[in-house]
């Protein structure tokens, strides 16, 4: 634990009156769950402070937090935290620039080294995580509330996918029981984030119908604008679906392929074991080395990304 700057990052807080906060666009639970969980406990343990989120839209995550309103004068004078966000062109609001002084907490390979001060631990199940860690090695100084736990541990369950995913280790398990004892009710978290729409439900059909599997476990599925409109969906409705290919005996790695209106392609790629992030970093993207996002300017580049993938679990199978 000591060779992270937990007591740097609290100790800088300290010293600013406004805090804003922002995270990556299109969030996903850890996104959401690391910055609120973050804003609420600095809320929690610094009262006469400014604390607030920033960022765009979030989608059907509401129920975990929303985002607080945020004017340009807020920024002079202020501390700004971006959390669970690999490089700058992912943060949501590009304000972030106009704080006094930039923190980064992430988990993400750190191949975009931005911020004054970094707070990176890339063998950390999520971001959330790492924001449990600091309130754990600074409990003099902050004070863990229930809604600060709620938001954490949901973080932690979405990126671990409910402790499914490698990720997940002994020092996992331990945070996610340490926030436990903070009051919230857990089944009631795992409920709201394990429940999908209706039309979600209908979507989870069409990719279980029209998912292409190769000999060596690579899996496909393009949704185009036309299927999205079909279904009455957006692309951020469509993360809750990521895993669905994996559920499926015999599938290695896959990826899930979503048109853009622009007409560029969001590449969502997973693995249950070979390294994929270098595929991800080839096409515009990057992640974890099984779980990575990229982006295809066309068919013929997802062509080339499970041309990538293939020879990765031909590999993999063949070891």
């Amino acid at each position: 634990m000591t060779l992270f700057p937990y007591k740097e990052v609290v100790e800088t807080i300290k010293k600013y009156d406004t805090i804003i906060v922002h995270r990556h666009m299109n969030p996903d639970p850890d996104a959401l769950g690391s910055q609120g969980g973050l804003v609420e406990l600095l809320k929690g343990s610094f009262p006469e402070k400014k604390i607030i989120k920033a960022g765009g839209p979030v989608g059907d995550l509401g129920f975990l937090t929303t985002m607080d309103e945020v004017k340009d004068e807020d920024y002079k004078e202020a501390l700004v935290i971006v959390t669970d966000t690999a490089n700058t062109p992912r943060i949501s609001d590009k304000r972030y620039q106009l704080g006094l002084k930039l923190i980064k907490i992430d988990h993400h390979p750190n191949d975009d080294s931005y911020g004054d001060l970094q707070l990176v631990n890339i063998q950390a199940s999520s971001c959330s995580e790492i924001i449990a860690d600091l309130y754990l090695e600074n409990q003099e100084d902050l004070i863990l509330s229930k809604e600060a736990a709620r938001l954490l541990y949901a973080g932690i369950v979405g990126d671990t996918g409910r402790f499914l995913y490698p990720s997940t280790t002994p020092h996992t398990l331990k945070i996610a029981a340490k926030l436990m004892e903070s009051g919230f009710v857990p089944s009631e978290v795992n409920n709201q984030m394990n429940s999908i729409s209706p039309k979600v439900a209908k979507l989870t059909g069409y990719i279980l119908q029209n998912l292409i599997i190769s000999e060596v476990g690579v899996a496909k599925v393009l949704l185009t604008q036309e299927i999205l409109k079909q279904f009455d969906l957006t692309d951020t409705e469509t993360a809750s679906i990521v895993s669905i290919p994996g559920t499926i005996e015999g599938v290695l790695t896959w990826g899930i392929f979503v048109e853009q209106p622009e007409g560029h392609f969001r590449c969502r790629l997973r693995s249950k074991g070979p390294v994929i992030n270098e595929v991800a970093k080839r096409h515009d993207g990057g992640g974890h080395p099984l779980a990575s996002g990229a982006n295809a300017k066309n068919t013929e580049e997802i062509d080339q990304i499970i041309k990538e993938l293939t020879e990765l679990a031909g590999k993999w199978v063949n070891k």
